[in-house]
């Protein structure tokens, strides 16, 4: 795939103990993104936030229970990334979960696969 130029970012938020379908809304995505072809997906967790409920969610050390931002990056040309945010933006509501989906511009400069073969 050439993906050079011009794309899009998807951008998704949400809470790390959110659940679809039995797993981590987060590895949803990132399956529904695989099987949709997305070019990239990146997962991280955040160390703190606060959104529309405005309830602070934060890590720390010795707390009971843990509710991390999880940041969910995808890129790919727009138009693709524009049909997989209606997708993604379904499968959150399914889940009954908070968070925000949006999309920025990007330029790619390289999109490559490594040499290593298994």
């Amino acid at each position: 795939m050439n993906l050079e130029g011009p794309g899009k970012k998807l951008k998704v938020i949400i809470g790390e103990n959110d659940i679809l379908y039995q797993r981590p809304l987060y590895e949803a995505l990132l399956i529904a993104a695989k099987k949709y072809r997305i070019a990239g997906t990146t997962i991280t967790r955040g160390i703190m936030s606060y959104g529309a409920d405005s309830l602070i969610n934060h890590v720390k050390v010795f707390s009971v229970s843990e509710d991390s931002p999880i940041i969910i990056e995808m890129i790919d040309k727009e138009e693709r990334i524009s049909d997989f945010s209606e997708i993604v933006s379904k499968l959150i509501k399914k889940a009954g979960a908070g968070g925000i989906v949006y999309t920025e511009d990007v330029n790619v400069v390289m999109y490559n696969h490594s040499k290593i073969t298994m």
